[in-house]
């Protein structure tokens, strides 16, 4: 499957499928059409060679000093060898290609202004796998995320470093794979490639993705805790969502009744003498609803920015603008903010919150499963019928307390602020490090998830002639398929993996699909 880039229409799930799947992608005809007129534009500006920032001036403090028509594309080639001054791991494959099809994406939409050339050689790198080495620190989410497309553009112009058929080659010979010579960048082209929050709406598109994927496998792990502990479902009920409209909620409770539909379990014991269940069950659906409410709202300023133009200043019309505030009647070429990355990373530290707290409920289940002071009758403590002698699931509580504590360690990035560029840039979002944040929560929420299916799972081994919910059924015997149960004492980090990549794949829910958002 191609997908076709239009700047309008790139989707989290897009995104997903060219940085996991390697799907290739084209520009389409209306884009490349965009991309010609905005460039005309940039050639207007040169030739009548008014001052605009970015394509004859310097830099950020250095806005003042004026630049020659000589040294026009010196000034792009020495833009991208400054800025590409980062730190920090490498970005893995995925995250280097999220960062390439988004930044793609902004510059077809037409208002960036370079050439088509510059177009078709990131097209050719993405499609013939041709990875720039990037260092992952380095940006501040306010004149965009410089420092990681910096090292990413370098490559463009034969310098860097390039990751191809697992070999590390320099940018000229990462090129020369591909028949390419090293561009040589004009007006405008260095600050298109750099200035945008790339790095930060391509994490933010996988981080959807995943976190989705994660809060339904946790409606799993919840249904069957909420079985093998012999709690109700009542508290799924619609009658008490419906008082309660939040989208979330109602959405969590559909579910879980969804999965237990069918259970002999539930039916076994809904006249017992237990009026309620503990929270960590009772409210799964007013605190799993919520994560859903929070990944939804950084689902909608996500598919906004994939489909935005970030840089600065942008090319427009003189019918798009208001020729007072561009300060040239030919072309309107107006600096903003449209690279500040606030509207993303306030989210991002919102959904980073919303999934440390889906771990930590995630986490209290699995000590109701596996604690002998509060834990089901039939269970034996920790999982195991030979406790004392045998661990059995002790420590993979120990493990999610653990990634529990590492979540809780991460603070807000979105809030904090340092001044740059002399003070020019006095304000910055730091989305990029809320992206990270939030994606390292999400690795390790998953993870925590993970314990609780291993967990939920082993302890459906001692119910006896009861069976699940057609749901959770499933869940089960997909889990099983690559998990045996748990008869005597072994590593299990290995199998918290598995089931982690069940989750993060979403191969766990795909199973399951028909069981959730049913209502």
């Amino acid at each position: 499957m191609v997908i076709e880039l239009d700047g309008n229409s790139l989707t989290p799930e897009d995104v997903v499928s060219v940085a996991r799947d390697d799907e290739p992608v084209a520009v389409a005809e209306d884009a490349w059409e965009a991309v010609r007129t905005s460039r005309a534009r940039v050639e207007t500006v040169v030739t009548e060679e008014e001052p605009v920032y970015g394509l004859n001036t310097g830099f950020g403090q250095l806005v003042t000093e004026r630049i020659p028509a000589e040294d026009l594309s010196h000034l792009q080639m020495n833009l991208l060898r400054s800025h590409a001054s980062g730190s920090g791991r490498e970005l893995t494959r995925e995250e280097i290609r999220a960062l390439m099809v988004t930044r793609l994406n902004a510059l077809v939409k037409g208002y960036s202004g370079v050439r088509e050339r510059v177009i078709a050689y990131l097209v050719t790198l993405l499609n013939e796998e041709i990875h720039p080495v990037v260092k992952s620190r380095g940006s501040l989410g306010a004149s965009g995320d410089l420092a990681p497309l910096a090292h990413m553009a370098l490559v463009l112009i034969g310098e860097g470093h390039a990751v191809v058929d697992g070999d590390r080659l320099s940018g000229t010979r990462a090129l020369a794979e591909v028949d390419l010579e090293p561009l040589s960048l004009r007006a405008k082209e260095g600050l298109a490639l750099i200035n945008g929050t790339q790095l930060t709406v391509g994490l933010g598109a996988l981080a959807v993705v995943d976190a989705e994927r994660t809060i339904d496998s946790a409606d799993v792990a919840g249904a069957l805790t909420t079985e093998v502990t012999m709690g109700t479902t009542a508290s799924c009920d619609p009658a008490i969502q419906n008082v309660r409209p939040h989208a979330g909620q109602s959405v969590s409770a559909a579910n879980v009744r969804a999965l237990t539909a069918g259970s002999e379990i539930v039916e076994s014991h809904r006249n017992c003498d237990r009026v309620q269940d503990a929270y960590s069950i009772r409210c799964l659906p007013q605190v799993h609803g919520a994560v859903r409410d929070a990944i939804d709202h950084l689902r909608d300023a996500v598919e906004v920015e994939l489909n935005s133009a970030t840089d600065n200043p942008l090319i427009f019309s003189a019918a798009d603008t208001d020729d007072r505030a561009s300060g040239t009647e030919s072309v309107g070429v107006i600096s903003g903010g449209n690279f500040h990355g606030e509207p993303l990373a306030l989210r991002l530290d919102y959904v980073r919150t919303a999934l440390t707290d889906l771990a930590a409920i995630c986490e209290r289940r699995v000590d109701r499963i596996l604690n002998p002071n509060i834990q089901a009758e039939y269970l034996p403590p920790f999982l195991t019928e030979n406790s004392g002698l045998q661990s059995g699931c002790m420590i993979a509580q120990y493990t999610a307390a653990a990634l529990l504590n590492e979540n809780r360690s991460l603070g807000a990035a979105s809030t904090d602020n340092t001044p740059v560029s002399g003070g020019q840039e006095d304000h910055v979002s730091m989305s990029a490090q809320a992206a990270l944040n939030a994606r390292r929560v999400l690795e390790n929420t998953a993870r925590v998830v993970a314990v609780e299916l291993l967990c939920g799972t082993q302890a459906l081994e001692f119910v006896e002639d009861l069976s699940p919910g057609d749901g959770t059924q499933r869940a089960y015997d997909h889990v099983r398929e690559r998990v045996d149960p748990l008869t005597n004492d072994r590593p299990l980090s290995g199998e918290i993996e598995t089931i982690e990549q069940l989750v993060r794949s979403g191969a766990l829910t795909a199973t399951v699909a028909e069981h959730l958002h049913e209502e």
